[in-house]
């Protein structure tokens, strides 16, 4: 099940709302954790097990670790908390990556085990790891009860896609939380906000691209259109989750931090991992980049340092070699952005280095998108005039036309003018009283425009499957 689905907006929801504001306080998380299990379990019935194994293993570890304080077998239990969390993330995810590349390097024949991999599996992980690793610090209080901590892992706004949520940022709202109904229209405006970008601009996209990938007629122009359309749909397909995520967490009273800022309005590449998937790269900063000495070290090893991170967040991303250059090239431009560009670009005028900057973005996610650095070699020689194509043809030219529309809708959306705009107006007497009046309707557009397209059951990809 997924959040740009009938199902969900129409059954799912509505029963868990009801369920969940009709039960006293104290049943209230059991709702959560009931909800959140038949969430996972509709769409992944035998991973259910797995899911509820690592929530069990985390939670026991947090209770062996806050035992184990202040002896020599310390962080003996924090090893073993890590080791449980990752080895099902390595299995799954990486199993077959491992087999094809022993079988290239030793020419043996080993078969690969295929095996699924568990929807969410790479965000409650790490959930799980920042936990253990939480009250391992002395950063949060253990918690004792499974039933809590599994619904802090499992809980549905958050489990498939993110953002990943540290349990010292809902740790008092478990026990304790207000509700009121500004928190729950706020809420409800974020939802629609997020599954419109998911439904009606990232979907509209990846159809798109799928149309201009799968043709034989291909041009220049259509990988360069690739080439801009591919990121705004994971922008609005990754920020459009979150904001789902953030707006059904405040519904029921939670506060999830915010996960995008109009990262693709960057100055530098530094500024763009500020602004995108903000949890993400908190997270590698705070248990992995921090504890290897971060900057307090010498400038040697603190290259060295982001070499190592941005190789795991690349690899954290897809058990293929394209998804490690991808880090490998970002770490590269911090690296050179710290020594050098930084300095280049800050004197700049700041249009020259946002276009500076949005072009090798563009060029990162060339490799993000393709399957396998084959792929990516072949995109970026159609993209340079390398594959013998003409520059244009009738064929992209006629989808570029026909969905020009969404594109200058989203690559307008991908920056703040319309929220300035908004403010602006905001600022005057009427026209607050107007946009006061105006924004329950246009929700209220915007979701039966979504639920017209999901309705005629149009393009709908689920692209967190590769993580």
């Amino acid at each position: 099940m997924v959040f740009s689905s009938i199902s969900f907006l129409y059954y799912f929801l509505p029963i868990v709302l009801a369920a969940y504001f009709l039960v006293p306080f104290q049943y209230k998380n059991m709702v959560l954790l009931f909800s959140s299990l038949f969430f996972y379990f509709y769409g992944e019935p035998v991973y259910s097990i797995l899911m509820i194994l690592s929530c069990t293993s985390g939670c026991l570890h947090g209770i062996w670790i806050e035992q184990a304080k202040g002896r020599r077998y310390a962080k003996l239990p924090l090893i073993s908390s890590i080791v449980f969390s990752i080895g099902p993330l390595i299995f799954f995810k990486y199993a077959d990556f491992l087999i094809v590349n022993t079988n290239w390097v030793f020419n043996s024949n080993i078969p690969l085990l295929r095996i699924a991999l568990p929807i969410g599996v790479s965000f409650y992980t790490f959930q799980i790891m920042s936990y253990t690793i939480d009250v391992y610090r002395g950063v949060v209080d253990v918690q004792r009860k499974l039933s809590n901590f599994t619904m802090y892992v499992s809980f549905f706004p958050q489990l498939i896609a993110g953002p990943i949520v540290r349990y010292t940022t809902i740790e008092k709202e478990i026990q304790n939380r207000n509700h009121s109904f500004e928190n729950f229209a706020y809420g409800v405006r974020r939802f629609v906000c997020g599954l419109a970008k998911k439904v009606l601009l990232a979907n509209t996209l990846g159809e798109l691209i799928s149309l201009l990938q799968n043709t034989q007629e291909k041009s220049i122009l259509s990988y360069w259109v690739i080439a801009i359309a591919f990121p705004l749909q994971v922008y609005f397909d990754f920020s459009g989750y979150s904001d789902m995520a953030i707006g059904l967490g405040r519904m029921f009273g939670f506060h999830y931090p915010e996960n995008f800022n109009y990262p693709f309005i960057s100055r530098s590449i530094t500024e763009f991992w500020r602004r995108w998937h903000i949890s993400l790269g908190t997270w590698f900063r705070d248990y992995v980049y921090i504890p290897m000495g971060g900057n307090r070290v010498s400038a040697s090893k603190c290259i060295v340092n982001i070499i190592v991170v941005w190789f795991l967040t690349g690899f954290w991303h897809g058990a293929e070699w394209n998804f490690v250059l991808w880090g490998l090239y970002f770490a590269l431009f911090l690296v050179l952005e710290k020594l050098i560009l930084k300095s280049l670009l800050d004197k700049m005028p700041g249009i020259f280095a946002r276009m500076i900057t949005l072009f090798f973005i563009l060029i990162s996610f060339v490799l993000f998108n393709a399957d396998g650095v084959g792929e990516s070699l072949v995109s970026f020689k159609g993209m340079f005039g390398l594959l013998n194509l003409p520059y244009s043809n009738p064929h992209t030219l006629y989808y570029l036309k026909s969905y020009s529309v969404i594109l200058a809708i989203s690559v307008t959306a991908a920056t703040p003018l319309f929220s300035m705009l908004l403010e602006r107006l905001k600022g005057f007497k009427r026209s607050e009283r107007v946009i006061s009046l105006m924004e329950p309707l246009v929700q209220v557009l915007l979701l039966l425009m979504i639920t017209a397209y999901l309705v005629d059951d149009s393009f709908n990809p689920f692209i967190y499957f590769r993580f």
